[in-house]
């Protein structure tokens, strides 16, 4: 279902100024020298059948930018499996991959502060296994890609940090500036550009991503609470009405003892991608908008 098209009440509220660049300095990742980069600076991945995903099913590629020099693509899901190609930032055509699925080897790769356990089946821009070390994504796997075999990954954004740290990525996911917002469109990720989209893709459900009222509604996903137990990942829902003022937001932290404030990300219409101060459902406030807890939180 498209939705939101218009900007919801509240809307003037000021920015959170310098949010966005800051997240992003915090979660980017060190680009490799060439010289610790020749031998991939990363442990190896074992234990792990060459080839053990081969017959995974396929699903709609999305494509990720890489970041540093030298990544080795290999020919199956253990980095001691044969090279069959390399991905480098600075060659043209090779500083970015598309990727239809994603294997948790139970086997943790680091380079610096980025670990993962997870590898990638990358079909471009050569065709074979890459770790996600190598990809330019402040989290530990691909979002909105499935996963296949393997070790059985912790659901995505079942943890309110990860949920955070994916609602960030958006602010800077076009190159550099916040994804659009669009009831038509999809992102790269492949969830929609409206604001149930943008917090699907949060919590890490299936793309294209549910809508408002199924975010209020399906208590498979979320729970009513009370306005003072917000917490980082939690939700403000405005589920009444129709698509064009339907909203939700994702509550980070309050702004003050009193609860007078508080910021949020969230996908608006006519700006898209924001991290600033609002009041939605707070005395004063938008009364529409309800508290809301996402059950993969577990609490």
């Amino acid at each position: 279902m498209a939705e939101h098209g218009t900007t919801p009440p509240g809307d003037g509220t000021t920015p959170v100024e310098g949010a966005g660049s800051a997240l992003r300095r915090a979660l980017l990742r060190r680009v490799l020298p060439a010289a610790a980069a020749a031998g991939l600076g990363i442990t190896g991945v074992a234990g792990v059948a060459q080839g053990a995903a081969s017959n995974a099913p396929r699903t709609a590629p999305a494509d990720f930018p890489t970041w540093g020099t030298r990544w080795v693509v290999h020919a199956g899901v253990d980095t001691r499996s044969p090279a069959v190609g390399m991905i480098n930032t600075s060659g043209p055509g090779r500083d970015r991959i598309t990727a239809d699925y994603q294997v948790d080897t139970g086997h943790r790769v680091c380079e610096g502060s980025a670990c993962s356990t997870f590898m990638a089946h990358i079909t471009g821009p050569v065709k074979g296994f890459l770790t996600v070390v190598a990809v330019a994504i402040p989290q530990d796997r691909l979002p909105g890609i499935p996963v296949h075999g393997g070790q059985p990954p912790q659901q995505p954004g079942s943890s309110r940090q990860e949920m955070l740290a994916r609602a960030a990525t958006w602010l800077t996911a076009d190159n550099g500036a916040q994804v659009p917002y669009s009831q038509a469109k999809v992102w790269k990720d492949g969830y929609r550009q409206d604001c149930s989209g943008y917090v699907s893709m949060a919590l890490g459900l299936p793309t294209p991503g549910t809508n408002t009222v199924g975010l209020a509604s399906d208590r498979g996903l979320t729970r009513p609470i009370a306005l003072g137990a917000l917490r980082g990942g939690d939700l403000l829902i405005d589920a009444t009405g129709d698509n064009n003022n339907r909203h939700v937001v994702i509550f980070e932290k309050w702004n003050d003892a009193a609860h007078s404030s508080y910021t949020a990300f969230e996908q608006r219409g006519g700006h898209g991608t924001d991290h600033r101060s609002l009041t939605y459902g707070l005395p004063g406030g938008d009364a529409e908008f309800t508290p809301y807890r996402p059950v993969a939180f577990g609490d």
